[in-house]
């Protein structure tokens, strides 16, 4: 029997025109390192980060020069753009002023309740939404104090008493985070969170690392509670570039049957019967159709005698070995040709697949 995930039921909110929550699809999130007042760098990482499937930016304003970049920025770019602040709530305002489609503030260190509520009015009088962004590392005095610690427990009750906050001043269009840099911590944050709020959450695992222990930990994290069925727009943390937080992140996605978003490639680990160079082979696939948003399962087999069975359910696949190269669909052999033009081949076999998708 198929493997069933079962959304929990949140709010629905918009950040610009993407649909966070309720029945919308998880959306994939990523955030610039450029200094955001570098206009020019700003956009033309945008621009990659839309290529690779990204749904909603966020940038860093640590000053008012970064709030008034806002402006000349989203109009060069189509993606929901959202305002990282820390510390300085005037910050806030500015950039919803310059056209932020969307703030991410931590009330605990933003500044006091008029503070505070100065940022929601401000984002009620331009219709743009707040996340409430709860980190372990920042939690407040109290809450660290009654908890020995940022325990999933106190993360949680920072979390509500901010969202009861920004209620107390009629505003609703909130969603929310609650990260830590452990697993563990994070799963049960989220668990516990999910529990007590129908607002749309966003999900992560923060100072996730470099890339192996950041994809290691961001897919367990953020794969474990999508399985729950808790999640309603995600973001990859790497030491890399952004653009690779993309790409993880759809490949969560595409591993768990939630989203479809490029090819899904299957290919063998090699072993001692392959006699081709796999490895640069499906690095060269890889990189040719890695912008390309086509669901469809394509498999790279270094045996021909065994790739075509074990790789029956990819609509194409191709195998090679001892000078020959071979193109299947789902496991019935088509045609052989010669070893270097494995990718040739596929390729080729990809753009006529795609000419005859709706």
């Amino acid at each position: 029997m198929p493997f069933s995930i079962k959304r929990i039921k949140t709010r629905q909110i918009k950040v610009g025109d993407v649909s966070v929550g309720g029945t919308a699809p998880v959306a994939v999130q990523s955030m610039t390192n450029t200094f955001t007042q570098d206009v020019k760098s700003t956009v033309s990482q945008i621009h990659r980060l839309e290529k690779a499937g990204c749904e909603i930016v966020r940038a860093a304003v640590p000053d008012h020069e970064d709030a008034e970049a806002i402006s000349s920025i989203k109009q060069q770019i189509s993606i929901p753009i959202i305002a990282d602040i820390h510390f300085d709530y005037r910050l806030a305002i500015a950039s919803a002023k310059s056209g932020a489609d969307g703030l991410r503030i931590n009330p605990g260190n933003i500044g006091g309740e008029k503070k505070v509520k100065a940022v929601v009015d401000c984002a009620k009088d331009v219709n743009i939404p707040i996340r409430i962004g709860v980190n372990s590392g920042s939690l407040e005095k109290d809450i660290l104090k009654k908890y020995n610690g940022a325990s999933a427990e106190a993360m949680v009750e920072s979390a509500m008493r901010h969202i009861g906050l920004l209620k107390s001043f009629d505003f609703n269009n909130i969603k929310i985070s609650i990260k830590a840099s452990d697993v563990h911590r994070t799963i049960e944050a989220y668990r516990l969170l999910s529990s007590k709020t129908d607002l749309p959450l966003h999900v992560g695992v923060t100072e996730a690392g470099g890339l192996y222990p950041g994809v290691v930990k961001s897919s367990l994290g953020i794969g474990m509670l999508l399985a729950e069925g808790i999640g309603d727009t995600i973001r990859v943390s790497l030491t890399r570039d952004p653009v690779e937080e993309v790409r993880v992140g759809y490949e969560i996605l595409k591993a768990l049957d939630i989203r479809q978003y490029g090819p899904d490639i299957i290919s063998c680990p090699t072993c001692g019967r392959c006699k081709i160079n796999l490895f640069k082979i499906l690095e060269q696939v890889e990189n040719a159709l890695l912008l390309k948003p086509l669901p469809i399962k394509l498999a790279i087999m270094g045996c021909i005698v065994n790739g075509p069975g074990e790789a029956k359910e990819a609509d194409i696949g191709v195998a090679g070995g001892d000078g020959t190269g071979i193109l299947f669909k789902k496991g019935k052999i088509l045609k052989k040709f010669p070893e270097d033009k494995i990718v040739e081949v596929l390729l080729a076999e990809v753009d006529k697949l795609e000419r005859t998708l709706p």
